[in-house]
């Protein structure tokens, strides 16, 4: 029994992960940037540089960033999977699997996540976005 408790994400690991924001311009790092991050279980809003705790998903983490007078940006992030996930797929017949992967537990984003902002000039030259995608 114990093997099969040490392959699985959902009993070994947490659904949130605690990820660290920055911003950088012009190849330097920039305070006070607004940051809304989302994926498909939750939205977290920051001011950056800072630490925060998100839920974990399959699904690939939002990140639309801006700062009034200095720049915006829009990122993807994809989430990662983890050892333990694989170890659920072989030892429990799949079942811990799709548990893991409908949790989150075992899939991680990136520890940092550094967002490179650009200069508050190009967004107006850029189309609009797509129909569906929120920016704040």
């Amino acid at each position: 029994m114990p093997v099969l408790i040490t392959g699985c994400a959902s009993l070994t690991e947490s659904t949130q992960q605690n990820v660290l924001v920055q911003t950088v311009l012009d190849h330097r790092e920039i305070a006070g940037v607004g940051c809304v991050l989302y994926n498909d279980v939750g939205k977290w809003f920051v001011t950056t540089p800072e630490r925060v705790t998100l839920r974990k998903s399959a699904g690939p983490l939002r990140i639309d960033c801006r700062k009034d007078g200095a720049g915006w940006a829009y990122e993807k992030v994809d989430s990662k999977v983890d050892g333990n996930l694989w170890g659920n797929l072989a030892l429990t017949a799949g079942v811990g699997y799709f548990i893991d992967k409908n949790t989150g537990a075992g899939y991680d984003y990136p520890a940092t996540l550094t967002v490179v902002m650009h200069p508050a000039v190009e967004r107006d030259a850029l189309p609009p976005p797509a129909a569906g995608v929120t920016l704040y």
